[in-house]
């Protein structure tokens, strides 16, 4: 659970709390059952919606790290196809290979 959100909810609810203990004394002038329900609601629902991203977090994760590693290796096999191209041809000719960089 991201931080923010968890310092949300936990306000939000310490919220809630506090209005129940005090709604027959606000009256009129404070907050009516149904709002507070409705904010009880709301908590909710941010708490389900932040449970998903953080099971989805943890599905993505290990994808993230497979994908690293393959973009790493691509990155390696670049570099050194480049290399060796760049040794045999003068620089007029890297760009009929894809090396649009000089030196």
């Amino acid at each position: 659970m991201s931080k923010t959100v968890e310092l949300q909810i936990e306000k939000g609810r310490n919220l809630v709390e506090g209005l129940r203990k005090h709604v027959r004394e606000m009256g009129e002038r404070g907050f009516s059952n149904s709002e507070i329900e409705k904010m009880e609601q709301s908590l909710n629902q941010l708490t389900a919606a932040n449970e998903e991203v953080d099971r989805l977090r943890e599905e993505l994760q290990p994808k993230v790290k497979h994908m690293n590693e393959i973009l790493t290796a691509v990155k390696t096999a670049y570099t050194e196809s480049k290399k060796t191209l760049k040794g045999y041809y003068p620089q007029e000719r890297w760009a009929d290979y894809g090396i649009p960089d000089k030196r």
